[in-house]
């Protein structure tokens, strides 16, 4: 599904180039749940937004279902991270202003799908996070956890072939978490792809591959 070849993204100041990612190589494939994991500034969250197309490598091939994410444009980019991949964020990133029924709409919205396909797919992620009486709630009516089920909610309802999650329980009690990273290994279980990057050992567990990293570089890729 993912090939990286030589992936580098490096920030410029004058002559002196300050590297964020060094010389990544990896490769993911569809149907596999993979940690993230390294101390902070290692890179991890740098690499999931390039993998997300929220961001670009300085320079490196990226590869995504055979096709290459590394010669399109800003407009194109926007395009293909919508139509394939979701983001679930340590913060939510819901829209206070939105009902929960409204959040899950709105991506739907950006993929101009149809008025009652929209409410079928609605009802089908209320319905399946348990959050059904939540729908006319807005986010600061719900607790982190029932935030961040919305926020998986949200990432699903586009039918993505990936899901990237970035600390997706780093605002979350240890209940809460766990509650999470189950439905994140019930969802690998039905052959979603999922790429997560967390601090959390435990969490890191979920998955079946542990990539390490460590200053811009990858140190250690291991099955589990």
């Amino acid at each position: 599904m993912i090939q990286l070849n030589n992936i580098e993204k490096y920030y410029e100041n004058g002559v002196v180039k300050t590297f964020v990612l060094r010389r990544i190589d990896l490769e993911i494939r569809e149907g596999e749940f993979v940690s993230i994991t390294g101390p902070s500034g290692a890179g991890k969250s740098t690499l999931l937004h390039i993998l997300g197309m929220l961001d670009t490598a300085s320079n490196g091939a990226y590869y995504f279902c055979g096709r290459a994410v590394h010669e399109l444009d800003e407009r194109a980019l926007t395009e293909f991270h919508r139509d394939h991949i979701g983001f679930v964020f340590q913060s939510y990133h819901l829209i206070d202003e939105l009902t929960v029924a409204e959040n899950l709409e709105t991506p739907l919205l950006y993929q101009k799908v149809k008025s009652a396909e929209r409410k079928g797919r609605i009802a089908e992620m209320l319905d399946r996070f348990n959050i059904v009486a939540k729908k006319k709630l807005f986010p600061n009516q719900l607790s982190g956890g029932q935030q961040q089920l919305v926020g998986i909610a949200r990432a699903l309802i586009t039918q993505p072939k990936l899901i990237l999650a970035d600390e997706p329980t780093g605002n979350l009690n240890s209940t809460e978490g766990e509650r999470i990273m189950a439905q994140f290994k019930q969802l690998n279980a039905e052959g979603v792809t999922l790429v997560q990057c967390t601090h959390s050992e435990k969490n890191a567990a979920y998955g079946d591959r542990i990539v390490s990293m460590s200053d811009g570089w990858i140190d250690r890729d291991e099955q589990l």
